[in-house]
């Protein structure tokens, strides 16, 4: 009787208990936020991210996606959302004269705010540098948030330098390389570099939609921004 009475809690814990699941929260925008825990309050979901928490309204969640692997992860101990990693874009972006909001779309589409994130090509940190990038741009630890968002930054800058401006240019640059993109004379014909801009693009649109006190940049007017070393090669 016991065993029944342990099993059934066993089993009460595990379907009560989502948010020890890591799993993928899909956005409206088409952004993929993979996620170590989530908690619907109200009109809002509060998720729990490598980099700390936020909350976004219920409305941009069109889907939870489970992972194959899932890993406990202890409650958050805040229960207030904190920036994430904004005081060093805030400063990057004030250095670099670029919007905090690019760099923090950036970020995430790059990343999903994990320090610690190694790609296949091992592009790393949270604007996913290559080594030989990072060093070229002076990095010491490629893993030091300051030092990776204060290269990405630089980075992403010279890149709207060279591409006039050009938002999606110098996003593909960042993606697959400027050597693919003058090799094609536009957005290379990528499967992974045209869904990269297309999302940045649109999380960085949907930002400014929701801050209409900021003014996005337009084109030519001299303000630019620099982010993770373009990871020439890697989209093909």
């Amino acid at each position: 009787m016991r065993l029944k009475r342990a099993a059934l809690l066993l089993s009460l814990f595990v379907l009560a208990a989502p948010a020890l699941r890591a799993e993928y929260i899909v956005l409206r925008s088409g952004q993929r936020l993979k996620v170590t825990g989530y908690q619907l309050l109200g009109d809002k979901y509060r998720l729990q991210l490598a980099g700390g928490s936020v909350e976004i309204a219920a409305a941009e969640v069109v889907a939870i996606e489970p992972e194959d692997v899932f890993t406990a992860v202890p409650a958050p101990v805040q229960l207030a959302p904190q920036p994430l990693y904004r005081d060093l874009v805030e400063a990057a972006a004030k250095r670099y004269n670029i919007d905090a909001d690019l760099i923090t779309t950036v970020i995430a589409v790059e990343s999903n705010f994990d320090p610690k994130a190694v790609s296949p090509k091992n592009a790393r940190g949270l604007m996913q540098l290559l080594p030989e990038t990072a060093a070229q741009l002076g990095v010491k630890n490629i893993d030091d948030p300051a030092e990776n968002i204060e290269a990405g930054t630089r980075y992403l800058r010279d890149l709207l330098q060279k591409y006039n401006n050009d938002l999606a240019l110098a996003l593909a640059a960042y993606n697959a390389g400027p050597d693919k993109v003058q090799l094609y004379g536009r957005v290379p014909p990528y499967a992974e570099t045209i869904s990269y801009v297309r999302r940045v693009k649109r999380g960085y649109e949907k930002s400014k939609s929701k801050t209409p006190a900021k003014t996005p940049v337009p084109p030519g007017s001299g303000t630019i921004a620099a982010s993770s070393p373009a990871r020439a090669g890697q989209s093909q």
